[in-house]
């Protein structure tokens, strides 16, 4: 095992400037209950994003330094300043997960069953070369996974799974998600199919609802379309969809959505009622693809509810059983139902470059970046 490690940080300073760049750390040593994992594969998700980039003009981004220890400054917006002071002058590492091989272990038996094999792991900080992680934050995995197959096993997988879960929990039979031509959206697709879930999927291009139609999905309404309503209402009506997942955030998707269900609802209800139907509607944010307000048109009566829908709470929701039976599951499917495809490898010095930035934070569907630190 090589002395050198390094690192991807993002510093924001008290001069209102992000800086990301690459540390020089030291190598960890692990405790009892730890391993040290050579990291070989890490995705770049737009949950990194808001670590990496934070509150900052991208459009301001300037690379300087050298082509080994690239250095990427943007200027961050004073109106952001005061919600990050909490990051103000600190290194925070970067990176939610990635997979590489156990290289050291701690004395405990947990530990040592992890020598030499390969691993996904989850926790900040992922975007290194060597990775100190607890046991608990690893999924091993089945002999012959590659890195690279292994290295988007929990943010995606557990969330795609994790909504199934809520669902189930909370006492809802089907599904809508938004931007469903994800990833992510892609995922929960071969998920509900193998699970008999219904699930409505809503796209905003064609290309995107071709997609998700040659996979074999049944419900795809496009939101671009001009009978959108009329088409996710019909939808719902059919799958009696009352729970929602949104990685957009902002505008008024989430409103629409809850509209749709109440019309879907009430549809053949005769006698008015000013409080709407007593069947309960939920709908959860998972992400900010828009950071604009959330607009609630309320059409929908009162029985509803909008919430944010974090992976690592609603693990915690679930209970440890459950997740251990979907871990397990990750592990024995991740080269069919939670594959996941890379359009582009970086090292770490490739992705401190203003091209690639631009690229992978466009977001778009079908483009997925892979850091491979060892290269």
């Amino acid at each position: 095992m090589t002395d050198k490690n390094k690192q991807l940080v993002s510093t924001i300073s008290d001069d209102n400037k992000l800086t990301l760049s690459l540390k020089d750390i030291e190598m960890p040593q692990p405790g009892a209950d730890e391993i040290v994992v050579r990291m070989e594969a890490m995705p770049l998700n737009p949950s990194d994003f808001g670590v990496m980039f934070s509150a900052a003009d991208m459009s301001t981004a300037v690379q300087s330094g050298t082509d080994d220890n690239p250095i990427i400054t943007a200027d961050v917006p004073a109106k952001f300043m005061p919600s990050l002071k909490t990051r103000v002058n600190k290194d925070t590492p970067v990176g939610n997960e990635g997979a590489g091989t156990v290289v050291a272990a701690g004395s405990s038996e947990a530990a040592q069953a992890l020598m030499g094999k390969m691993v996904a792991v989850i926790g900040g900080g992922t975007y290194r070369q060597y990775h100190c992680v607890n046991v608990r934050s690893c999924i091993e995995m089945q002999d012959g996974t590659t890195a690279t197959e292994a290295a988007s096993s929990f943010v995606n997988p557990l969330t795609s799974l994790a909504m199934v879960e809520t669902m189930r929990a909370e006492g809802h039979k089907a599904i809508v998600h938004a931007a469903a031509a994800s990833s992510l959206g892609q995922m929960l697709n071969r998920i509900c199919m193998a699970d008999g879930v219904d699930l409505v999927n809503i796209v905003r291009k064609d290309s995107q609802e071709k997609l998700l139609r040659d996979m074999g999905a049944k419900y795809v309404v496009n939101s671009s379309s001009e009978t959108f309503l009329a088409d996710l209402t019909a939808a719902i009506t059919e799958t009696g969809a009352t729970i929602s997942f949104d990685p957009i955030g902002g505008g008024k998707l989430t409103s629409d959505i809850l509209n749709c269900m109440e019309a879907a609802i009430t549809r053949d209800v005769e006698e008015y009622s000013v409080y709407g139907s007593n069947t309960f509607k939920q709908a959860y944010i998972y992400g900010a693809l828009d950071r604009g307000p959330i607009t609630l048109n309320r059409n929908f009566g009162f029985a509803w509810g909008v919430n944010g829908f974090l992976l690592f709470n609603a693990l915690g929701k679930l209970g440890s059983e459950t997740v251990q039976s979907m871990r397990k599951r990750v592990a024995e499917e991740i080269t069919t139902t939670f594959a996941s495809s890379y359009t582009h490898e970086v090292t770490l010095e490739e992705a401190l470059q203003l091209k690639s930035i631009a690229a992978y934070g466009k977001q778009a569907t079908g483009e997925k970046y892979l850091i491979k630190p060892q290269a």
